[in-house]
């Protein structure tokens, strides 16, 4: 799938023509841009960054106790 991005200021304009352009490519789907602002560039910041962020391990924590031997004794 192909997405061609119209900017919402150019949409007016260039919507319905970019459309009927594409109209006899199934890969292609024309659509309006309508962020009000970019995610990009804001140097890693997070809204939060007031140093009130925690750093958490995210992973499973270990079953306690102890695990058989599985080993071929044979």
């Amino acid at each position: 799938m192909i997405y061609c991005v119209v900017p919402e200021a150019l949409a007016d304009e260039l919507f319905d023509k970019l459309t009927d352009y594409y109209a006899g490519d199934p890969n292609v789907t024309v659509i309006v841009e309508r962020r009000k602002a970019s995610r990009r560039g804001r140097g890693g910041e997070s809204p939060a960054s007031d140093d009130t962020r925690v750093v958490r391990d995210r992973r499973r924590p270990r079953v306690v106790g102890e695990l058989p031997d599985v080993s071929s004794g044979g």
